[in-house]
């Protein structure tokens, strides 16, 4: 695959998570790659700033579809792998996910825990979850025990440090000499143009391609933004040793552990494009429920109320499209990752590189990945 890209031409725009991530594994592969940004280096706009970077498929698979799930048990080692060939350190961590319930919740996580259970049946890459009792639960995450007297163990599941892995890929490309317009809007089509030279454009947008999409004359394949809210909390009296899930009927909450005593915690999921500051009654419901699993969070300091929206096709799934035309660079659009960027994009990296090689992917065929296109008979297959 290597020898295929070394005398490629591609432009990025969208310096996002996948933005990022595929001009790095193209410049490594000996491409030529020019990344366009509207926003700085920071990435302080990119949806993939405010997550909490948790590698979840088994806790995922409750309110998602299979292929999402099949794309989440691919990226885990391959996140591993990618992670491991960049220059400045990522957090990276895989000792599983807790999940937790308060006693008058227990009927919920039964059903909960019952449809893990399916969902493993079904696919055996997964690792079925493991019921813990008082003294197991006291074993595997101490710090909680004096709360709960049960809870499911998902073994293998994992999260990183989205903001450091962002960094990080930055470094990789002053490394690689990557030229980086920031602070620069450009319509992809623009660069499409002979002048320019490229033989590929990638959009990596998000919601900022919107208006392409829309233009693609197909209804399913209108983007909207679903906005999230997350409170970034310092507290150093809690030791939870792994992310952490709580099952309740109002505001079922995760907690995801990092470095240096932070706590990522999230839930909120909002049908609205609003990016306006995260609103009282969630800050409430979110501050109140991750009080009821560790009390130590009662004198955390909140360093961060974050908002923002994640790019969402009408099905929820993610998507490849590509659009070749003679006398013209050829374009690929990536979007619709959802709430399971972190999740899954090793496995749309994997997939977005084999159409760039070779015009189709067997990856995405066996991942359930919808990979559409213009002009190719490859690219039909694959859909």
């Amino acid at each position: 695959m290597t020898k295929a890209f070394s005398n490629g031409k591609y432009a990025i725009v969208g310096a996002g998570l996948m933005g990022r991530l595929l001009a790095v594994a193209l410049a490594k592969r000996g491409a030529q790659v020019e990344l366009f940004e509207k926003g700085g280096s920071d990435a302080a706009n990119a949806a993939a700033r405010i997550a909490a970077a948790m590698l979840a498929p088994l806790a995922e698979s409750a309110i998602t579809e299979d292929n999402v799930v099949r794309m989440g048990v691919h990226s885990l080692p391959r996140w591993k792998q990618l992670i491991d060939e960049l220059a400045k350190p990522v957090y990276f961590q895989q000792d599983g996910t807790l999940i937790l319930w308060h006693r008058q919740d227990a009927s919920d996580a039964e059903r909960f825990a019952s449809h893990l259970e399916r969902n493993c049946d079904r696919n055996q890459a997964l690792s079925k979850p493991i019921h813990l009792d008082s003294q197991s639960l006291a074993e595997i995450e101490p710090g909680v025990a004096d709360r709960f007297t049960q809870g499911l163990y998902l073994p293998n599941e994992g999260q990183l440090d989205n903001r450091q892995l962002l960094e990080a890929l930055l470094v990789e490309f002053t490394l690689m000499k990557v030229p980086c317009h920031w602070n620069q809007s450009i319509d992809p089509e623009q660069l499409r143009n002979s002048e320019h030279g490229f033989d590929w454009v990638i959009d990596c947008r998000g919601l900022g391609a919107k208006d392409s999409w829309k233009q693609l004359g197909d209804t399913s394949k209108d983007l909207r933004g679903v906005r999230g809210e997350v409170i970034r909390l310092y507290a150093p009296e809690v030791k939870l040793r792994r992310p952490t899930r709580l099952i309740h009927p109002r505001y079922p909450i995760y907690i995801a552990p990092k470095e240096d005593d932070v706590y990522v915690v999230g839930a909120t999921e909002i049908e609205s494009e609003d990016l306006s500051p995260m609103s009282v009654r969630s800050a409430m419901e979110l501050l109140s429920a991750v009080y009821t699993v560790h009390s130590g969070f009662a004198e955390a300091r909140i360093l961060e109320m974050a908002t923002q929206c994640r790019p969402t096709l009408k099905d929820n799934l993610p998507e490849i499209f590509v659009d070749q035309k003679s006398n013209q660079a050829d374009l690929m659009m990536i979007n619709g990752l959802y709430r399971h960027g972190f999740m899954i994009s090793p496995a749309i990296l994997d997939c977005a590189l084999e159409v760039l090689s070779s015009g189709s992917s067997s990856t995405a065929i066996e991942l359930g990945l919808e990979v559409t296109g213009s002009t190719h008979q490859e690219l039909s297959a694959c859909a």
